[in-house]
């Protein structure tokens, strides 16, 4: 199995890139709010951890959003009871395609250490006003959500640094189909 990760920046384009590939594509944000709305037993742990904020399921973005603007340390809270959760729909994933390429749209990829020896990692560059005018257009997007989930994130230089490959992400698909495609040709050959 080759193992392709994505990393870079929050509103790099991460997901955009990763669609490009043609292989199949853990993303881990789709799989977290799948277990926000799906999985019972998060709720109640974080019900049971912080009360104040999650009270009814299915779990709420707006109530995420309010307990992380309450207090920073509750990323923490909520990362330590979700991410063993995706870890495991991840590991399902591996296994439906180990003869596969597969491709890993993880925005916490290094930080929690899932990368292994032999993957690619890919870092995907964008211009900081691309980002921001597309991370501005998102629902919910707050400014201090923003700048308390970078604090938790790798410099974005340390991540350059783990990666093999860069992509220069401009947002237009034929660009990027061909950035794609030449690093492909570089990591099958």
């Amino acid at each position: 199995m080759i193992r392709i990760a994505l990393v870079g920046d929050i509103g790099s384009g991460k997901t955009f890139i990763s669609k490009l590939f043609g292989y199949p594509v853990f993303n881990a944000d789709e799989v977290v709010s799948k277990i926000y709305t799906q999985d019972k037993n998060i709720f109640i742990k974080l019900r049971k951890k912080l009360p104040t904020f999650f009270s009814k399921f299915p779990i709420k973005k707006e109530e995420l959003i309010k307990a992380i603007i309450k207090n920073d340390k509750n990323i923490k809270i909520i990362s330590a009871i979700v991410h063993p959760v995706v870890k495991k729909h991840l590991n399902i994933f591996l296994k439906k395609n180990k003869k596969n390429i597969v491709i890993l749209d993880i925005p916490l990829f290094l930080e929690n250490k899932l990368n292994k020896k032999d993957d690619k990692i890919i870092f995907v560059q964008s211009k900081r006003d691309n980002i921001l005018k597309k991370i501005k257009i998102r629902k919910n997007f707050n400014k201090l959500i923003l700048k308390r989930l970078k604090k938790h994130q790798l410099p974005l230089y340390k991540k350059r640094k783990k990666s093999n490959y860069v992509i220069k992400n401009n947002f237009k698909k034929d660009l990027a189909r061909k950035s794609v495609k030449n690093i492909l040709r570089k990591i099958l050959s």
